[in-house]
């Protein structure tokens, strides 16, 4: 989340007078009022809406919430002119790969609007760029910068150039060892045999994305009325959207917006999106009873064009990513003081489930041992849950796996055990010793394919031995006021030592395994130190309270 001040003589101006009903309708708007005082008001602005970080995103979308200026505001976009080209060298495909420009004319600014126009800059790398992680953003005066310009990468004992704030020109490593902003984002860059730069025509040095602009062409003064904008990263919808955001929010300021040619595109391409939207399910999730006319005016009141039941989207907003987000813009539309409270006609009372009770009673006595308690993902990788704990994966049949998996998680997990081991694996540098604990679900399938979910509890300790482990499994079911027994395995220990290992045998049944891990499996998860490891399946302790 992020805190905006907007000048509160300019608000009360260009949008109305901030009494207590605009306080009101600001944080109906989803931006929650935080202050006001005599010079600025200040408000939150929630992750999913980076296009309000700026006043001239809030004025454009508020006023169309608060209905004087409803639907979807177009922005004339003009042809780029003769040369203005930025050609993308392959060498940064491995550095930062993408980039979008955009040149905008015509400005008129001064101190506060320069002001502006670093805060969006700033608030935008820290949100939807992580911190220039992800995106960088780089603004220059047009006048000082010869196109065509090149975006490439190279070894960072060639480039010199002046960095913004520094007394004299500096190579690359000098400015991420010396520059104030070169050891702040130097991990960036870390590893990287080449660094990227933008160059133009005359071989100047524009900047080093994500660390600095240049001093001779990357300083922005209140002279300036034409300025370049650049943005870099890895995701290029990411890219496109953050170079919308500023380029209207320049828009805004009474400038035209000109596309330039980047590589085989043209940027910016304000392309909208049209996605349709249900007027029964809008009724239906909103408990609502309005016509599609209602519909129509509620959601243009939130930036959006409605025809037809479907609604085309500014290409600034980033966060619309399936109908029920344009539902909850009608709801906002709608206003939630709006809404009627209503006793929900059943006849039954709520209450804790009984398994979170006897799981909350697990977790105070395993914390009372001095256990962390650990939560990890239901999705894990094939590697983690079968070839690091000494399984073949084709000795396993009812693991379920997810289909057109988009990240190396491919299928759900089938123990906790190989977790408990990964954050061992993790954490070899902390302090000893690490004595960890989870509950959680795992899953399998039947031999009819149907799937099984069972709650289960890991527990291991390192360095640690059986007899201490047993100790804690001891002290856990004797304060659960249960008993159990533990025998020798029937078949093949792994992934534990061979006579190290027990399976725990619950009223007759066999609910979970105990023991040392084998020296091959820590090898496989680089473990230095020995580690015990205890699971057990939960449902039948569940059965008995």
């Amino acid at each position: 989340m992020a805190n905006v001040k907007f000048d509160k003589k300019t608000f009360e101006k260009e949008i109305g007078k901030i009494d207590e009903e605009m306080q009101e309708k600001i944080s109906l708007f989803g931006t929650p009022f935080e202050s006001l005082d005599e010079e600025s008001l200040e408000i939150e602005v929630f992750p999913n809406r980076p296009d309000l970080l700026s006043y001239q995103g809030f004025k454009r979308s508020f006023l169309a919430f608060l209905g004087k200026k409803t639907g979807f505001k177009n922005y004339k976009l003009k042809k780029p002119e003769k040369n203005y080209e930025v050609k993308v060298d392959s060498s940064v495909k491995d550095v930062r790969p993408f980039t979008v420009c955009a040149i905008v004319k015509d400005l008129k600014l001064n101190e506060k609007r320069i002001k502006e126009i670093i805060d969006i800059q700033e608030k935008l790398h820290a949100t939807m760029g992580r911190q220039r992680k992800k995106l960088a953003i780089g603004i220059y005066p047009l006048e000082k910068i010869s196109f065509p310009i090149n975006y490439r990468a190279v070894e960072p004992d060639k480039i010199k150039f002046h960095p913004l704030d520094s007394p004299r020109e500096m190579s690359g490593l000098e400015i991420l060892q010396k520059h104030p902003a070169g050891k702040e984002f130097a991990h960036l860059l870390a590893g990287k045999i080449k660094f990227p730069i933008f160059v133009d025509s005359q071989n100047n040095i524009l900047s080093m994305p994500p660390v600095i602009n240049s001093e001779k062409t990357g300083r922005v003064s209140e002279n300036t009325r034409e300025i370049f904008i650049e943005c870099s990263g890895f995701d290029y919808n990411i890219l496109e959207k953050a170079l919308t955001i500023i380029v209207t929010n320049l828009a805004e300021m009474g400038g035209d917006i000109y596309q330039i040619k980047v590589k085989d595109k043209i940027t910016p391409s304000f392309k909208s999106e049209k996605m349709p939207l249900s007027l029964d399910k809008t009724n239906k999730i909103l408990g609502l009873k309005i016509n599609e006319k209602t519909l129509k005016k509620l959601i243009e009141k939130m930036g959006h064009n409605y025809t037809n039941g479907k609604v085309e989207i500014p290409p600034w907003r980033t966060d619309i990513l399936h109908e029920i987000d344009l539902i909850e813009d009608v709801a906002i539309a709608y206003g939630y003081d709006n809404f009627e409270p209503l006793i929900p006609k059943v006849s039954t009372i709520g209450k804790e489930n009984p398994k979170e009770i006897v799981k909350r009673k697990i977790s105070e006595i395993l914390t009372g041992l001095e256990l962390l308690e650990v939560s990890n993902y239901h999705l894990t990788k094939k590697e983690d849950q079968f070839l690091k704990m000494g399984i073949q994966e084709k000795e396993e049949s009812n693991f379920i796996e997810v289909e057109s998996s988009k990240t190396d998680y491919t299928i759900m997990r089938k123990d906790l055990l190989h977790y408990a081991l990964k954050i061992i694996s993790e954490n070899n540098d902390s302090e000893y010793p690490q004595k960890i604990f989870e509950m959680g679900r795992a899953f399998c399938t039947d031999k009819n394919k149907n799937i099984i979910e069972e709650e289960k509890l890991s527990v291991a300790t390192t360095p640690g031995n059986f007899t201490d482990l047993k100790q804690i499994l001891d002290y856990l079911f004797y304060n659960l006021g249960l008993e159990f027994k533990v025998k020798e395995p029937e078949k093949d220990s792994l992934p534990f030592v061979e006579g190290r290992a027990a399976e725990i045998i619950f009223e007759g049944e066999k609910i979970g395994v105990i023991g040392e891990i084998h020296p091959k499996i820590l090898k496989n998860w680089k473990i230095k130190m020995p580690v015990s490891l205890l699971e057990i399946n939960l449902e039948k302790i569940f059965q008995k309270f």
